[in-house]
């Protein structure tokens, strides 16, 4: 079996890799050529473009980059006729996959989808066009299932790949702070999401020096971006260790995405926080039709975690909620009792090999 997997970001590219291992641990002759990163290239994908080269932010980054956008989906267009795979897996990623989800269909090529775009939060109406293009869908989310019934698409419930990959995850020895609790700082994966996190946490730190704060780096930015936290007596700088650190963390802050859902899984009580520019907050204030940011408030549909956004986002608020969620803090309790729930409401999937056998059975026949 041949299979094109196109994923745009770094938490893509994670459940891509494990996607890829389980399709080839139940497939090993299957040829699988990929649009991703480092974890899918190592899982035995061969790698054609790396998620770095599109991970654009907000909706004026597109507007700014959509000609090299444009160029993009032509060349992935072109790759995949000339690839001919037997079926195209899309993971997450709406504005590019969604194209290449309507190339396919008028090709005839089986659409797969893992990881819904989450036109639940809105436009919900896209859900029609989802339909149209898509011939299954394997989503991640508990809530979604019900979502997709109401336009009379039947999808298939996976559990969620962050299961899996916290199941597989075993402790480095070498790891720094093994021995220490610290708080975790997870700033995200984007440029402007870095920024905005860390220049609040220096002033941050200096209000708890007692504590010791560790920030997760990803390797993929520039290393420049992090240096306002270098140097200061209680912050130290980690790449790519982000589960090590969770393992030991007794409290974080963390931007909002996958890294909400990693967090609470890991049993960490944390404080969600998001900013960006005035003009794309205006627009997404107009669009988006949820509630909450944080996967884990949006799972529970209730405020379980503590989510500053935009103007809440200040250091005032910063402070008063990490304190309450440290040891001792009075909200703390109710969080992790939250997040127990929340672990019930997932289950207990392998969500990569369910998958796996679903994309191959529905291929073969």
């Amino acid at each position: 079996m041949k299979y094109y997997i196109i994923a745009g970001e770094r938490s893509g590219d994670l459940h891509g890799g494990n996607l890829i291992k389980a399709l080839k641990s139940q497939l090993p002759d299957s040829e699988i050529r990929c649009w991703g990163g480092d974890a899918m290239e190592n899982a035995g994908g061969d790698l054609v473009v790396h998620y770095r080269e599109m991970a654009y932010m907000g909706f004026l980054e597109v507007v700014k980059h959509l000609g090299a956008i444009r160029k993009k989906i032509k060349f992935c267009k072109e790759d995949i006729l000339a690839f001919k795979p037997d079926a195209i897996i899309l993971i997450d990623y709406a504005g590019f996959n969604m194209r290449i989800a309507k190339f396919a269909k008028a090709y005839h090529i089986p659409v797969h989808y893992y990881i819904s775009p989450k036109v639940w939060a809105w436009n919900q109406k896209r859900a029609h066009k989802i339909k149209k293009f898509v011939d299954y869908m394997y989503v991640i989310l508990p809530f979604e299932k019900e979502f997709y019934k109401r336009y009379n698409f039947e999808v298939d419930y996976v559990g969620n790949p962050l299961l899996d990959a916290i199941r597989d995850f075993k402790p480095s020895d070498d790891f720094s702070f093994k021995d220490k609790d610290v708080v975790a700082v997870l700033p995200g994966s984007r440029e402007q999401e870095v920024t905005h996190m860390l220049d609040n946490l220096q002033k941050v730190t200096q209000e708890f020096p007692q504590e010791h704060f560790v920030v997760a780096g990803v390797k993929n930015l520039d290393k420049s971006l992090y240096a306002k936290v270098e140097n200061q007596p209680n912050v130290s700088l980690i790449f790519d260790q982000t589960y090590d650190l969770l393992s030991h963390a007794k409290a974080a802050l963390v931007t909002s995405g996958t890294a909400t859902l990693e967090t609470a899984l890991f049993n960490v009580p944390q404080v969600v926080v998001y900013k960006t520019g005035k003009i794309s907050y205006a627009i997404a204030k107009r669009v988006v039709k949820v509630e909450f940011i944080s996967l884990v408030n949006l799972i529970l549909q209730k405020e379980a975690v503590k989510e500053l956004i935009q103007e809440k986002f200040t250091l005032k608020n910063l402070i008063t909620e990490l304190e309450q969620i440290l040891p001792n803090g009075n909200k703390r309790a109710q969080v992790l009792k939250d997040y127990r729930l929340l672990k019930d409401m997932m289950g207990d999937e392998n969500t990569s090999q369910k998958t796996a056998e679903l994309i191959i059975s529905r291929t073969a026949s």
